[in-house]
């Protein structure tokens, strides 16, 4: 009974409606349906792809992160190389910011032909080639057991023998420094010629510490730093230059050649050699 009044109402509607609307509506009913659902499963299919999207990156932030973290972990963290420990108890004193350190061999070395190199590139690409240089020398001074000081420009120093004592200073500071010999020639300028380094080393009494109230910086002061960088920058290119105090320290254990007595800066006559190889 009920299909049949259905059916009776809807032939009277048919016949109180124009046939274009009774073609019509049904049509456009179809389209906006399909437009809805078309709209539905693209904002659907667009949130999966969204949510897979952020899964995605969430994964590769975190794989990076665990393999800066191993990379962190696996060398020895420039604060952890400083010996923070030993630093610390200096920090929490406030009367305490610098020790006296009596047998330190300090490193200077300087990359030769950098300055006029640097005019003639980017400074990002200035930049990348110093990180890539001075990220394989800080390998070697963490290879070594030294403790890298600072960069000063194209300038590196780096110390051994603080802040915790060695006997070995010296010859560790002489395996560094021909190391980084070798490990120069690694690199090449704009024309493709190999770099060269000129480095000074000097053997002597420092004080060493943290000073200011803020960018803390480990440093080291004295006059053994200051003919140590006069060694360097009164050396020859492609060779280490060493005072005689460091020479009395290395004798025996590695080849060394008399330069003879030198002026420096500030010093007046100096004895000064050549360090050549390990014996």
């Amino acid at each position: 009974m009920l299909l049949k009044t259905l059916i009776y109402r809807a032939s009277l509607v048919s016949q109180t409606l124009p046939l274009r609307i009774i073609i019509v509506v049904p049509f456009l009913l179809q389209i906006f349906v399909a437009v809805g659902l078309t709209g539905w499963l693209s904002v659907r299919h667009g949130q999966q792809a969204v949510k897979q999207l952020v899964t995605q990156l969430k994964m590769e932030v975190s794989d990076r992160t665990h393999q800066q973290l191993d990379q962190y972990f696996a060398l020895p963290h420039q604060l952890t190389q400083m010996n923070l420990e030993a630093i610390e108890s200096k920090l929490l004193n406030p009367g305490v910011i610098a020790e006296y350190f009596e047998n330190v061999t300090i490193l200077f070395a300087d990359i030769v032909g950098f300055t006029p190199l640097s005019s003639r590139l980017s400074p990002i690409k200035l930049v990348n080639l110093l990180n890539q240089i001075f990220s394989c020398f800080d390998q070697l001074a963490q290879h070594h057991g030294l403790e890298k000081i600072k960069t000063i420009g194209d300038a590196y120093m780096v110390a051994s023998g603080l802040p915790l004592p060695r006997a070995d200073h010296a010859q560790a500071i002489a395996e560094m420094a021909l190391d980084m010999q070798q490990a120069i020639t690694q690199f090449t300028t704009d024309t493709d010629e190999p770099f060269q380094m000129r480095i000074g080393i000097h053997t002597g009494a420092v004080v060493a510490g943290v000073i200011g109230m803020n960018k803390f910086v480990y440093d080291l002061w004295g006059d053994t730093v200051n003919v140590a960088s006069r060694m360097e920058s009164q050396g020859l290119a492609g060779s280490i230059q060493v005072t005689q105090a460091t020479y009395d320290q290395l004798h025996g254990q590695y080849r060394l050649e008399k330069r003879g007595v030198i002026e420096v800066k500030g010093k007046g006559k100096m004895m000064t050699y050549w360090l050549i190889e390990k014996c």
